[in-house]
């Protein structure tokens, strides 16, 4: 009996394990991705889009029109481009504090490895040149990881102190 008793608990357990293992609690890019993902649904919601719309007044909507109002050139000699309009920058807006800083900072970051590559210098090296871009995008990203908490928990989150530069988001 007493063996029986062993096995069940150890397979319990093991079962128990393995459950927690295949469900982990979200990391930081989840819970980002959520809120993001919630606001910019919302957003659409409010102009009367949805999946089925018309895929042109979506993307619109969604990424913005016109012109891109923002620009950052790389040392690897590509031009990265977004717009201030549309239901994605308002979503960042709300989550980072400030769309600007956050397109720069995570531009620059998501393109280390290649600036390393482009220029042979080692990685290491461009990490140590870009310190201080490294250092805000972890400050714009504990925001958007807090507001974004807060957001996903149904609580009030803080609202952006700058307006839309085009006045209508």
């Amino acid at each position: 009996m007493r063996s029986r008793t062993a096995a069940a608990l150890a397979v319990l357990t093991l079962l128990t394990a393995s459950a927690c293992a295949s469900h982990p609690a979200p990391g930081a890019d989840d819970v980002i991705k959520a809120a993001t993902r919630k606001l910019t649904d919302d957003c659409l919601t409010r102009q009367g889009l949805s999946p089925e719309s018309d895929r042109q007044r979506v993307a619109d909507a969604l990424f913005g029109a016109g012109p891109a109002e923002l620009s950052l050139r790389l040392p690897t000699g590509y031009t990265v481009r977004a717009h201030t309009d549309g239901c994605l920058a308002a979503a960042q807006r709300r989550l980072y504090g400030d769309q600007d800083r956050w397109f720069h900072t995570s531009v620059v970051v998501n393109n280390l490895q290649p600036e390393a590559a482009r220029t042979g210098r080692p990685l290491s090296e461009v990490r140590a040149a870009h310190r201080a871009e490294l250092t805000e995008w972890r400050r714009l990203r504990a925001r958007a990881l807090t507001q974004a908490t807060a957001l996903l928990e149904g609580g009030d989150i803080t609202r952006p102190s700058t307006t839309h530069p085009k006045g209508n988001q």
